[in-house]
């Protein structure tokens, strides 16, 4: 929907951004100048130019995506849609926001792909500033990339904003907003050396909790300031607290581990790279004593219906707090952490991690590294499942115990196949890595769409009711009754993701590319996993989809899919060349050194046990069906109990007249005769 059609962006221009367009301003030089500064003090000597003007614009492209991800947060998730679905008065002002601040995102992001490379090269800007030389380093320099796909991805969002109205299409473009602050965190400084998975891992939960928790303090402070008491208010600044003290959590966890895994507690007063961390704890404690007294002063305030002045005033300090934080963390990057005591060998540089022997049974099961993105996903949606098998229970309504195991065990499935011997054999192994595959494609999708998450979360989270603001459970629902999930859940587009993704991305040297790289294995893994859902959710899945598909078209989609998965088995145990061989020669693992074999046992371990769960798959689904069917029946008796058995009675005095021959009854409305074929008999009409 085009902006310009709508009547109801027209008092959304009037509340504009100019009283806090100021304090942005000045905020963004403060975070400059701050980064500037302890980049001086940290340098051995003069820095030269590129070293600042890198710093300068990434301070800026840094502060417009917290204002863009900020604004988009604002939008879809804490102010009320009108019931159209069309974005109210201050949601319309977020997006403009963000307009603004996604196109800032991107210029800057550009200044960084061209300073970035300059700096690799050691000469000026202008040096740089021509076609080719751009994208010839464009090829050569993993930082430049990150940059421009950034870019991209701000552009997106900037044109975005600009033909979007919907609350549907603000959330799609918050979410790519969202993933616009992955590309350059994982080819950064904790993207190499040793232990560079947990570095990522954590950098990633660091930078998007940061994000949230800025960007939305700075659209909330602006909409603060355009309606400064009422309904619409209370529930931004609650929504916005309670959001805030996870995002601070998030941080604090996810900082201290980075700065753990990248620097010794020794050296953290001792190294200019010790000393920006300590200056960026500092301000993240301010920051936590400022959403205290948000949550204990003027959000209890604007709760009991009084004025925002308070949260005005002091967001404004705390912005300003948030700008110093930024630049720190802009100096922090251009700083490179203290060289390690050891030299580690070229494992540990490639994988982040030392492996110390053959992967047993025993150590598969045993050797855990925890995984922070997958081994934290499986925790916490175990712990919600249980909360709200908990909160059923609480008030007298029943959940099926089998379906609770389910969905323990899916989450238990997720842990091992990330987190344990498998997930850290993985990287370095095709059969390992192939293993892992199987139980996140075949396995773990299954089990957890046997435990009705969909279904557990609709009758435990509470109804906004017909006037009030939609929640959780309206968004859950408008995610299952979207467009893009009708697409995905489609029978032929969910078997190709599902069976095509295996010749794509192993036939096409695709893997060849991604095998090396932390977080092309992080997109491997999410890969699997969604398409297994996609795929399972409407074969067997107890939740309502987007699609309900008959038992024959269930029992279809899994046949469908045998052929191809078996195939797939056998074509890599015939192969006779190796997938990947480079990156696996360069390991120089002694106890694996029959490439061919490894990958002839990955073969056979996906032909042999991807069909275990599908025989799990069909035995669910009979299952289902005669459940059907008893359903079926059981509502059959009912209604036959209710009238007397009617339709029986009927039924048996038609068949009764027909063995006379005698002419049936016309129905008393004029509609269609009773139908003979049920009874057995085409005979004409006498």
């Amino acid at each position: 929907m085009s902006v310009d059609s709508s009547p109801e962006k027209a008092p959304a221009r009037a509340g504009t951004t100019a009283g806090v367009l100021p304090l942005i301003v000045i905020g963004g030089l403060f975070a400059v100048l701050a980064a500037v500064a302890l980049l001086s003090l940290t340098a051995d000597e003069f820095a030269p130019v590129n070293i600042y003007g890198l710093t300068v614009v990434r301070v800026l492209a840094e502060i417009g995506m917290v204002l863009t991800i900020g604004s988009l947060l604002f939008a879809t998730f804490m102010v009320a849609p009108q019931r159209s679905g069309v974005l109210d008065v201050g949601g319309y002002a977020a997006l403009r926001t963000a307009c603004w601040a996604a196109t800032l995102w991107c210029l800057a992001s550009l200044a960084a792909l061209v300073y970035t490379e300059a700096d690799a090269l050691d000469k000026p800007v202008s040096e740089v500033l021509n076609p080719d030389t751009l994208i010839t380093l464009l090829g050569l320099i993993e930082q430049a990339k990150a940059w421009l796909i950034t870019a991209l991805v701000a552009l997106v969002v900037a044109v975005g904003t600009r033909f979007v109205l919907s609350w549907r299409s603000t959330a799609v473009l918050f979410g790519v907003a969202v993933f616009g602050v992955t590309p350059v965190a994982v080819t950064g400084h904790s993207s190499s050396g040793g232990q560079h998975d947990l570095a990522t891992n954590s950098l990633l939960f660091h930078l998007v909790a940061a994000s949230l928790w800025v960007g939305g303090l700075v659209a909330l402070l602006i909409f603060g300031r355009r309606v400064t008491s009422g309904p619409a208010l209370r529930l931004a600044a609650t929504r916005f607290s309670a959001t805030a003290l996870v995002c601070w959590i998030i941080m604090a966890v996810s900082g201290v581990l980075n700065a753990w895994v990248r620097l010794p507690v020794s050296d953290l007063f001792t190294t200019e790279y010790g000393l920006l961390v300590v200056a960026k704890i500092a301000a993240l404690v301010v920051l936590g004593a400022f959403g205290f007294v948000h949550r204990q002063k003027t959000i209890a305030t604007i709760e009991a219906g009084g004025s925002s002045h308070p949260l005005v005033r002091l967001a404004a300090v705390e912005v300003l707090v948030m700008c110093l934080t930024i630049g720190i963390a802009a100096a922090l990057a251009r700083t490179p952490p203290p060289a390690l005591d050891y030299q580690p060998d070229r494992v540990e540089l490639v994988l982040g991690f030392p492996l110390d022997g053959p992967p047993t049974f025993w150590t598969l099961l045993t050797d855990w590294r925890f995984d922070l993105i997958f081994g934290t996903a499986a925790i916490v949606l175990a712990v919600l499942y249980v909360l709200g098998v908990r909160r059923l229970r609480a008030r007298g309504d029943a959940w099926p115990v089998g379906r609770t195991v389910a969905w323990l065990l899916g989450c238990l499935v997720l842990l091992i196949a990330t987190s344990s011997g498998f997930g850290r054999y993985s990287p370095a192994m095709f059969s390992v890595h192939m293993e892992t595959h199987m139980m996140l494609s075949m396995l773990a999708p299954v089990l957890l769409v046997l435990g009705g998450p969909v279904t557990l979360a609709l009758r435990a989270l509470p109804v906004a009711g017909k006037d009030g603001a939609p929640g959780p459970r309206e968004w859950l629902l408008a995610a299952v009754r979207s467009p893009v999930s009708k697409l995905l859940t489609h029978p032929v587009v969910a078997l190709v993701l599902f069976v095509g993704s295996f010749y794509v991305l192993y036939f096409s040297g695709l893997f060849e590319v991604a095998v090396e790289k932390h977080w092309a294995h992080l997109l491997m893994n999410l890969h699997f996993l969604v398409v297994g859902y996609l795929f399972y959710w409407p074969v067997i899945g107890i939740d309502p989809s987007p699609r309900r598909l008959p038992h024959v078209a269930r029992l279809g989609m899994v046949f469908a899919s045998l052929p191809f998965h078996a195939f797939f088995g056998v074509i890599l145990m015939g192969m006779q060349t190796v997938i990947a061989e480079p990156f696996y020669r360069s390991l120089n693992l002694p106890w694996a050194a029959d490439l061919l074999g490894d990958q002839r046992l990955g073969g056979g371990i996906a032909w042999a046990t991807g069909e275990v769960p599908l025989l799990i798959v069909l035995g669910a689904l009979l299952v289902q069906w005669a459940r059907l069917d008893d359903r079926e029946a059981r509502r059959s008796d009912r209604r036959a109990d209710d009238d007397g058995d009617a339709d029986r009675t009927a039924y048996n005095a038609m068949l009764r007249k027909l063995a006379r021959g005698e002419r049936t009854a016309e129905p008393a409305d004029g509609g269609d005769e009773p139908d003979q074929e049920q009874a057995g008999t085409r005979g004409e009409r006498t």
